[in-house]
């Protein structure tokens, strides 16, 4: 048996090592610390002076920026259906109800027409949604612009979750930089990691204050503990930060790594009708954190389940796209708004592996195993 390929695994940049045993030879091994610092300011720099919070998780991340814009029981918060479970779970963390939101064909992301028809029902009925979370899907920018002017146009605030989406652009802006607060996952599968990890950022210095308090017990600035808000323990560790310095000295490297390997699936697949790639739309500079697959079952007599089972048997990994928010059962009965795009993208989706160490011979090998499949 070949030697197992990975979906997403983590790539290290040479230099994670060294900031790691710093922090080991300082002692600042208890949470927070000098490469908490540095984490925040590196980031930060990187996306323009954004004020940052290091966190445990994207979860935090996005959980921080709804307590941080006041969202609570009775609260309804808009969501992307097309996203991983987290971006909505934060929702119900906070009491309130998500109203779920489709895509569109072009980008797969929230669709704006969607979300102005969907305002202006609510805004009639007196219920407007207090907060807007918008996805990054798989590392494709959402069509932003649009976005904000339509609720803008009502005065709700975003929350860009683009803990998929380090590193990528529309028109020419970096994604986490157009939410009211935007929140970035670091875990293991992500286009950089520290191991577990997120960041929750903002232009607006209250949000990510309120953010720091919030994430560290909530402990308020006297002599002995003393709470008056209940808080979380949500804060990065510093040896994990110190990962982070790494692989941030690196993260330039990795968006062109698998926009290079998303490239050459394009080329390899080629000359297999009936499998296409998700769209880039105009604007649109995507980190390809995942490559993903389309299979036409008018064209392809395997389904994408049939693809994957063949591609086990050869040891390499793949996965279904996330299953929309509006299909999982916990979330039965909650409102959904559009159609079937989110559901037939789905049913015929397929994520490659994509990790940046990923060489030209695996790739060849994925592809080998994809067209041995497809022609069973």
């Amino acid at each position: 048996m070949e030697p197992r390929i990975f979906l997403s695994p983590p790539h290290m940049g040479g230099n994670e090592a060294t900031y790691v045993s710093q922090a080991f030879e300082s002692n600042w091994i208890a949470p927070l610390g000098p490469f908490v610092d540095r984490f925040e300011r590196e980031l930060s720099e990187y996306l323009g002076g954004l004020g940052v919070c290091a966190l445990s998780s994207g979860t935090a991340a996005l959980h921080l920026a709804l307590l941080a814009l006041g969202i609570g029981p009775g609260d309804r918060v808009y969501c992307s259906d097309f996203t991983f479970s987290a971006s909505c779970n934060v929702i119900k963390y906070c009491g309130a109800e998500p109203v779920f939101i489709d895509s569109d064909f072009d980008s797969w992301q929230m669709d704006p027409a969607l979300l102005a028809e969907q305002l202006e029902t609510d805004e009639a009925l007196g219920k407007l949604p207090k907060a807007v979370i918008v996805v990054d899907l798989y590392g494709i920018a959402a069509n932003h612009d649009a976005i904000e002017k339509i609720c803008d146009r009502y005065g709700i605030p975003i929350v860009e979750d683009s803990a998929e989406a380090l590193g990528s652009r529309r028109n020419g802006r970096l994604c986490g930089t157009f939410g009211t607060v935007s929140a970035f996952s670091f875990n293991g599968n992500k286009i950089i990691t520290t191991s577990g990890g997120g960041a929750l950022v903002s232009r607006d210095p209250k949000i990510v204050e309120r953010a720091h308090f919030l994430a560290t017990q909530a402990r308020e600035k006297r002599p002995y503990y003393h709470h008056t808000t209940i808080g979380y323990n949500y804060r990065l560790s510093n040896l994990l930060a110190a990962v982070g310095c790494g692989q941030l000295e690196v993260l330039d490297d990795r968006v062109e790594k698998r926009r290079a390997i998303f490239a050459r699936y394009v080329e390899y697949l080629a000359d297999i009708e009936g499998i296409s790639f998700m769209p880039e739309p105009d604007g649109a500079a995507s980190n390809k954190w995942l490559t993903v697959v389309q299979i036409d079952p008018k064209v392809i007599r395997q389904s994408p389940e049939d693809i994957r089972l063949a591609l086990e048997s050869e040891n390499i990994e793949s996965r279904w796209v996330w299953k929309p928010m509006h299909m999982q059962p916990v979330f039965e009965g909650l409102d959904f708004v559009g159609g079937n795009v989110c559901r037939t993208i789905f049913e015929r989706g397929l994520c490659l592996p994509s990790g940046s160490a990923l060489t030209k011979a695996q790739q060849m090998r994925i592809c080998d195993a994809i067209r041995k499949a497809v022609r069973i």
